[in-house]
This record gives C-alpha cells, sequence and structure tokens, in this order.
C-alpha cells in the first residue's frame, strides 16, 4: 500500500467518473466531454498551436488558472483535461455546496499525497465566485506553496468577483461563446460517435436540423447536446427503424431559447453598453435587438429607461433637443406601465434617438467647464453680477452697471458675465443646433468687442 493510500481521505461520493467510464445513460453532454485538447471544441485564442495555454498544458508548467465565461463553454472538461494531461489528482468542490471543511479535508489530502507520492493535485472550484471572503483566503496558502494548483471556473469576471490576492496569484483566461460552426462539428461527431455518442442509433438528421440547434445554443455546448439527445430519444422511428431528425424536430427539441443574461454581472453591462453605442452610431436596427434582448431577460424598465435619458442628453443633445423631452416622457411612461406594454415607448424613443442628429456638445461643454473649476484659478464673480438686492450693496459695487438683458435689441446685451476669456460650448453644425451656432457666433462677437475695451 502506498504513502499516498495510507495519507489520503475517502473518495468523495460526487466526485466525478472518468469520462471514458461514463455509463449510457449518462447525459450525452456528459457523455460527449472530451478526453484530450484534439477533442475539446472552440477557444482556439487560448488553446490553437502555439498559444499560451496550451504551450504551458503540453509543457506541464500549469499554475493555478481561473477559467470564466458563459455557461457550456468547456471550463470543467478543459480542467479535467489538464489533469489527465500533466497526471495529477483531480478533485473538485463547489462554491455552491461546498464549505471549509470540505476544503480542508482535500487541501490536507493534497499536502500528504505530494509529500508522499509526489503527485500533484489539482483542486478544480465550480463557481468560485460563490465562496466568500474567508473561504477564498482558506485557499491562498496552499496556492502560494503549491500545494495545490488551482483552477476556479465563474460566469462572473473574476476581477469583480473574485478576491484580489486569488487573483493575482493565478492567470485568467476568458472562455468564449462557441461559434455555430463549432457546435455543427461537434453535434456531428456526436450523431457519428457509436462508444459515447449517439451514433449506435439509426439517426438521419437533416443538416438545417442540426445547424438549427447550433445556432439556437448561444455558444452553450451543454444546451446543444442535450437538446439532440432530446430530439433523438422523443422521436419515433420510421417503418425502416430510422429516427430522422427534421428542422421540425429541432425546432421542439429546443423550445425557446433562454438569453445569456446575469442581471449583475459582464452580459449585463456589455448589453447595455451595446445598446448605447448602437443609438449613438445611428443604428436604429441594432439599436433594437438590443432592447429586445434586455426586455426577453427580464430586464428593469427603468434602467434601460434611464439609459435612453441619458444617451438622449448626450449623444443627441442641442442637435435635436426634443429627444431629451421623448426620452423623459418614455422614462415616466414605462415606470408607469410597465412590462410588457413599457416595450413601446422605449422603442419610439430608442429610435427617435437612434435617427435623430448628434452632437455631443453639451457633454463636452460641461466637462470642460468642471475641470476648470478643478484645476484653474476660482474665478471671482464679476461686481457688476453680484447680488445688489440688499441695502448697502451700492457702496460695495454689487450690482452696479448690470444691464438687463431684456432692454437690448433681440432682448441681448453685450457685457462681461465671467470677468474672464474662456470658451466651453462648441455648438455643432447638425439640426437645431446649425441655428444656436448662429445666434451664439454674433452674440459672442458683440461680446469679445465689450471685452476688448
Amino acid at each position: 500500500m502506498s504513502g499516498d493510500d495510507l495519507f489520503s481521505e475517502p473518495p468523495a461520493p460526487k466526485e466525478a467518473a472518468p469520462l471514458d467510464a461514463l455509463p449510457r445513460h449518462q447525459p450525452l453532454a456528459a457523455r460527449m466531454r472530451p478526453r484530450n485538447l484534439s477533442e475539446y471544441a472552440g477557444q482556439s485564442h487560448i488553446l490553437a498551436p502555439g498559444q499560451l495555454l496550451r504551450r504551458a498544458i503540453e509543457a506541464d508548467r500549469i499554475q493555478s488558472l481561473i477559467f470564466y465565461g458563459p455557461p457550456g463553454t468547456g471550463k470543467t472538461s478543459l480542467a479535467q483535461i489538464i489533469a489527465r494531461q500533466t497526471k495529477s489528482k483531480f478533485e473538485r468542490l463547489s462554491g455552491v455546496e461546498s464549505n471549509v471543511a470540505d476544503m480542508r479535508r482535500v487541501l490536507a489530502a493534497a499536502d500528504n499525497r505530494l509529500e508522499n507520492s509526489g503527485q500533484p493535485t489539482i483542486l478544480f472550484i465550480d463557481e468560485i465566485h460563490r465562496f466568500n471572503k474567508s473561504q477564498q483566503d482558506v485557499l491562498l496558502p496552499d496556492v502560494e506553496s503549491g500545494v495545490i494548483k488551482l483552477i476556479g471556473a465563474t460566469t462572473h469576471n473574476p476581477f469583480f468577483f473574485v478576491n484580489s490576492p486569488l487573483v493575482s496569484r493565478s492567470q485568467i483566461f476568458e472562455l468564449r461563446p462557441l461559434t455555430e460552426e463549432e457546435l455543427f462539428s461537434l453535434l456531428q461527431r456526436a450523431l457519428k460517435d457509436e462508444e459515447r455518442g449517439l451514433g449506435h442509433l439509426k439517426i438521419s438528421a437533416d443538416e438545417n436540423a442540426v445547424r438549427h440547434l447550433a445556432k439556437i445554443s448561444d455558444g452553450d455546448a451543454r444546451k446543444a447536446l442535450n437538446s439532440l439527445e432530446i430530439a433523438a430519444l422523443t422521436t419515433s422511428p420510421q417503418p425502416d427503424g430510422v429516427i430522422h431528425l427534421t428542422l421540425e424536430v429541432a425546432e421542439q427539441s429546443i423550445q425557446k431559447k433562454a438569453v445569456v443574461y446575469d442581471g449583475d454581472g459582464d452580459a449585463h453591462y456589455d448589453t447595455i453598453s451595446a445598446f448605447i453605442k448602437s443609438m449613438r452610431g445611428s443604428d436604429p436596427d441594432a439599436a433594437l435587438y438590443w432592447l429586445a434582448k434586455m426586455i426577453h431577460a427580464g430586464e428593469d424598465p427603468r434602467f434601460i429607461a434611464r439609459r435612453i435619458v441619458i444617451c438622449a442628453a448626450e449623444d443627441v443633445g442641442l442637435a435635436d433637443p426634443m429627444a431629451l423631452v421623448l426620452a423623459n416622457s418614455a422614462f415616466q411612461a414605462a415606470e408607469f406601465v410597465g412590462w410588457p406594454e413599457a416595450r413601446i415607448p422605449l422603442a419610439e424613443a430608442t429610435i427617435y434617438i437612434a435617427t435623430a442628429n448628434k452632437s455631443n456638445s453639451a457633454y463636452k461643454a460641461i466637462d470642460a467647464a468642471l475641470e476648470d473649476v478643478k484645476s484653474g484659478r476660482t474665478l471671482a464673480v464679476p461686481e457688476h453680477l453680484r447680488d445688489g438686492s440688499y441695502q448697502g450693496a451700492k457702496r460695495l459695487g454689487h450690482g452696479v452697471d448690470y444691464q438687463y438683458a431684456h432692454d437690448g435689441k433681440d432682448h441681448f446685451v453685450a457685457q462681461d458675465y465671467l470677468g474672464a476669456a474662456k470658451r466651453y460650448y462648441e455648438p455643432t453644425e447638425q439640426g437645431v443646433e446649425k441655428k444656436i451656432k448662429e445666434r451664439l457666433d454674433n452674440w459672442r462677437k458683440q461680446s469679445e468687442q465689450i471685452l476688448k475695451k
């Protein structure tokens, strides 16, 4: 009996079985887990020949890693491949189910294993962001000393949801949704694989049916494989025993797609960012798509409406002042009626802003003025502009020589309103602002003559 056997803990009851030993009753997605890098689908940006992670795996120079990305992108599978490739003991914990006692048990066993047999341990923690700070801190000493090689998996950005000390000791790799072609190839392989896939069944799958599953799965390999299995196992064979998977069968099997959209994570902020940039970029169709995605995901209508109001002021501005009026009206209407009717005023405001003349002059002007106030010399209020309504103000010179604008021609009187030659607002020639520019240029010329005197 080896030292490893003497000091190791009993096998964890929930530890995954070896991939090539999975029984037929396991879900297709579990049976089709890749056993090596050649079977792994997607993530060529980190696993293509010559890329950093692949080089580290092949050279057995893996340190602690954190994988983050949407569900079904292969985080768990990649961790298992690394363990197999590096001949490491694979231990798995869950950020949802495991506690500190589980962690200490695994860490103690890993220490004994390394000391007695020299075998390294890869500790895979699924949903690592679910651990609180104290739980994550338990890992630090053993990660630092090399007792374990940690591989954390999370659907949330680790720079926001994982402790900074743990992030600093780990390499971060973002896993991306699989492309339609990658999923299509994976589904075709599952249909042909007689050992782990559906190849033992007589299946005739139309290409458009398989492509539909690949497209509607939103880059999620697990979702694609599960849908394919449902289609195969619920379709009655034809008289010749062949299971025919048509486009109609595929549509029924995958039903309504679940939009990947976490209310407080990357998808939330990335989608609203795309929405705003599409309105700013004058693309109403793209803006409506991102709006529809947020509506479908159940986003708070007030959150969307607030961003529309901001975009109206920042990106349309004085080129079309009605944009802010309409955006604010849409905000009030959306708050009043709620979903699903709120989609209509929000869509109206979205289209109006996307197709309106654009100007960010107001946004730039206030930021320039704020920067001047923050870093420049603070200007005193000119004496003729100061409050002259109280007794004794004239003795101080306050309000003396102030000229009432409405007494002048066209309700304008050229006088010094700042006490310095400053210019923050630069109107464009877009839409309504073109007329504003003409008036302002005339007023500024008159005021400059006064300042020169």
